[in-house]
């Protein structure tokens, strides 16, 4: 298999967990984000501040992208300072996922620091890879890549928070009552955003490069207000992409070490090398 082949896939196997999970997230104050929303959501905005106060949550989520990738994974995130986190990564269906096991590789973990990503691929992989397990993958370079400064903003995007400011942004913002989720009383809301309806410029370009149309956003808000769980369903010109997400255990202790050096390989090393077939 070429070497741009395998980054190019274990890249959309891995971004795309990123891309889905909230392709929403506006610096703007709660306030002039939520101008047009119905005035009983301030719950929301604390909701918002809570979720985004509290810096720190486990995660389990499961994502499916048409017929080209599903995924589960489970792991913990932080957002104090940028993003940071470990998840593991299971790939149960999809071509992508295929094309993964093909490489010996059907689960993975992924280490999220502040300037990059990293991926342990397993030993079969490393094998194809020159004994290397790790891959890294730079925000920045991650530019490269079709519509990759949307993906680089997105890897920075995957924390509970930022779907609540989705949702914020959504012009038609509904309550859908109390529902028990997780074994905890929640606030259901719903909202649909759609591309050519968003007021806010740095989000309507987000979507458009990631070639959405439209999506709808499900979340459900605990008596603490912090986010229990959400779901995304986003319609793209590629197919539809939903993703449901489970948050608890805020203010767990998330403590992610950059892999050794000497087990690690540069995606943009990768490329440079010459392209050669592996059995």
């Amino acid at each position: 298999m070429k070497r741009t082949t395998v980054w190019v896939t274990t890249a959309a196997a891995l971004t795309g967990l990123a891309a889905c999970t909230s392709s929403g997230s506006s610096d703007e104050p709660a306030d002039k984000r939520t101008a047009s929303a119905p005035a009983a959501l301030p719950a929301l905005r604390t909701a918002e501040r809570s979720t985004e106060r509290a810096e720190t949550a486990r995660v389990r989520s499961t994502t499916v992208m048409g017929t080209q990738l599903s995924l589960t994974a489970d792991g913990v995130l932080a957002w104090r300072d940028g993003l940071s986190g470990s998840l593991t990564i299971d790939y149960t269906g999809g071509t992508a996922a295929e094309t993964m096991r093909g490489l010996g590789v059907t689960s993975m973990e992924a280490r999220y620091l502040s300037d990059a990503y990293y991926a342990r691929m397993g030993d079969t992989f490393a094998a194809k890879m020159g004994g290397k397990h790790w891959l890294r993958y730079a925000y920045d370079d991650l530019k490269t890549l079709g519509g990759g400064a949307d993906l680089a903003d997105q890897m920075r995007s995957t924390t509970p928070n930022q779907s609540v400011r989705l949702l914020l942004d959504s012009g038609d913002v509904r309550e859908l009552g109390q529902e028990t989720v997780d074994g905890q009383a929640t606030t259901h809301y719903a909202g649909t955003v759609r591309v050519e309806d968003v007021t806010d410029t740095e989000l309507r370009r987000r979507l458009q490069d990631a070639k959405v149309t439209a999506e709808t956003v499900d979340i459900w808000i605990n008596e603490k207000n912090l986010l229990v769980k959400k779901v995304e369903k986003t319609s793209t010109t590629n197919g539809r992409v939903t993703q449901t997400a489970h948050y608890s255990d805020y203010g767990v202790k998330v403590a992610v070490q950059k892999p050794p050096a000497a087990d690690t390989e540069d995606f943009k090393t990768l490329l440079s090398q010459p392209s050669t077939s592996s059995s």
